[in-house]
């Protein structure tokens, strides 16, 4: 498999704005009183200084494969910037060539834009209609943000993201993402195999978490999310205190086996 080297934020002040941006998004999204707030909050953020909308986001079926299970309004949502038409055929060839295994193998890497994904994977033959029918529609790009094993926040763009979405700007946003859909878990109708009833750590410490697992360093954590490393720290060992577990690898592996963090 290639490495796929990412671009350094090419302007510091845009960066900032957005990592500043996502955290306030973070603190106040328990406020948001329904779905639409909840993306259109988020979208108002990484289309300030990126080329990067809210497409949406679903509630991942528990039946693999069971799209009959992704009702839009109640376990998916759309922001009103999708190009029309993309979801009524989305959802028509969806429901006769649904492939659940690829589309976990791609979705789950958050950090790699679905150009980066497509030249890894190298989707074939029926596979591939997700790619062509996201560019009938104007769809050259996207980066999808999976959350605890059960939803996808999911962004598009008319642009290749490769250089331009670097690296620091995915964990900000894909954590921003942890947090919309812990809300939407909550707005939306209750489902037995949900995210948020059983989730018995707090936002921040799934969100660090979250970021711990793709292998950053401390430092890294602490900037995505504006906090100290020692805040960090804190975090991770009431994280692990809750899991039972001794140390972070525990930890992270404990949070996957119950699903909270994808």
């Amino acid at each position: 498999m290639a490495v796929l080297k990412f671009p350094q934020p090419s302007s510091h002040a845009a960066f900032a704005d957005l990592q500043s941006g996502l955290i306030g998004y973070a603190d106040r999204v328990e406020d948001l009183r329904s779905p639409d707030e909840v993306l259109e909050n988020l979208h108002a953020i990484t289309t300030r200084h990126l080329p990067l909308p809210v497409m949406g986001a679903a509630r991942i079926p528990q039946q693999s494969g069971n799209w009959e299970a992704i009702q839009l309004g109640k376990t998916a949502f759309l922001h009103n910037s999708v190009p029309e038409g993309w979801w009524e055929e989305y959802d028509s060839v969806a429901r006769g060539k649904f492939r659940p295994m690829l589309f976990l193998a791609a979705s789950s890497m958050a950090t790699y834009t679905w150009t980066e994904v497509r030249r890894m994977v190298q989707p074939i033959g029926i596979d591939k209609w997700t790619y062509e029918l996201a560019l009938k529609h104007g769809i050259r790009d996207g980066l999808s943000c999976p959350v605890g094993g059960r939803w996808l926040v999911v962004f598009w763009s008319r642009k290749e993201l490769s250089t331009i979405v670097t690296r620091p700007m995915r964990i900000m946003i894909c954590a921003a993402a942890s947090f919309a859909a812990l809300r939407l878990e909550q707005l939306c109708e209750a489902d037995p195999g949900s995210i948020g009833p059983h989730v018995r750590l707090t936002p921040r410490e799934l969100a660090v978490l979250r970021l711990v697992s793709t292998g950053v360093q401390f430092r890294e954590v602490a900037e995505a999310l504006g906090l100290g490393e020692e805040t960090v720290r804190s975090h991770l060992k009431k994280a692990q205190s809750k899991l039972g577990v001794r140390n972070r690898t525990q930890a992270v592996a404990e949070a996957l086996r119950q699903h909270l963090i994808p």
